[in-house]
């Protein structure tokens, strides 16, 4: 069995190798997979970024599944933090959004990854965008700073998901909300499907089902979730016909059943569980029942 630490690895000599290659290898190798798989006329996930203000193509890489920064209520001036930022291109996004006086935080752990993020902020001139290198499950960023968290399909990669999401909560200021685009199942696809669905695209394999994501988000003490968007992917009839039969391919092209972009929000609350003891401590003193 593959462990937790084995699969960050996996992954990060997967988008070390992506950081590499342009835009048009990542999308026409299945969300930059490299896996061998029939080319397609798309890419089979990415969202156009090109009318986005602050959008750059050395940062576009083509690996995303949403535009979680259109959605994400960004105002100038805020702290935003993109968690696994690759080559920027979300971090740019939101930094012609939060203007001079604002700040973009990109954290990622593949270090190519950075080092690339790096290069396009100096040449950008952006002096208020930092790259850090770091895991999601242990982010590099202290308590209750950021206005906003943005995450472009990546969260799906991520071993442990209800450590990544109470990270999330962590690093938010109370009021602070994030908006997140990820890769979700709906139904129990066919086996045959799962399993080519792995090979085909690699950001599709650590998806799990999409009442299972919006649990944990509820459970790492989020409130006011939202589904911004939700677009089905749909695979191309040669790869379904090579692992389905007539009935299963029906089933997960004309039905709910399937494999789903979604860009989920949700905020933390103003008042948290801390904010509570801590205005308890200043009202009564530590430990007292009295308000």
């Amino acid at each position: 069995m593959t462990t937790s630490e084995e699969l960050k690895q996996l992954v990060k000599e997967k988008y070390a190798e992506i950081a590499t290659q342009s835009k048009q290898q990542n999308e026409t190798s299945c969300c930059g997979s490299g896996c061998g798989c029939a080319t397609i006329d798309e890419a089979l996930m990415a969202e156009d970024y090109s009318m986005l203000a602050g959008y750059n193509t050395d940062a576009d890489l083509g690996l995303g599944c949403g535009l979680p920064t259109e959605f994400a209520n960004i105002k100038a001036g805020d702290l935003v933090i993109d968690l696994g930022s690759g080559a920027g291109n979300d971090a740019f996004v939101a930094r012609s959004v939060t203007g001079a006086t604002g700040k973009v935080i990109g954290v990622d752990f593949t270090e190519k990854m950075i080092e690339k993020a790096r290069i396009n902020a100096e040449k950008l001139g952006f002096h208020n965008v930092e790259f850090r290198y770091g895991d999601i499950e242990k982010l590099p960023v202290s308590n209750s700073v950021a206005d906003v968290v943005v995450s472009n399909c990546v969260m799906n990669l991520v071993p442990d998901k209800r450590t990544a999401f109470n990270e999330t909560f962590r690093v938010l200021k109370p009021g602070g909300h994030f908006s997140i685009s990820d890769i979700v199942l709906v139904g129990e696809l066919p086996d045959g499907l799962r399993k080519n669905a792995e090979m085909y695209a690699g950001c599709i394999s650590g998806a799990i089902q999409k009442n299972e994501y919006l649990q944990i988000v509820k459970e790492a003490g989020f409130v006011n979730i939202t589904i911004q968007k939700e677009k089905k992917i749909n695979l191309p009839d040669e790869i379904l016909s090579a692992y389905l039969n007539e009935v299963e391919m029906t089933q997960v092209k004309q039905g709910d059943l399937g494999i789903f972009s979604i860009t989920v929000y949700a905020e933390k609350s103003v008042e948290t569980t801390e904010s509570k003891k801590a205005a308890k401590a200043a009202c009564c003193g530590e430990g007292s029942d009295c308000c």
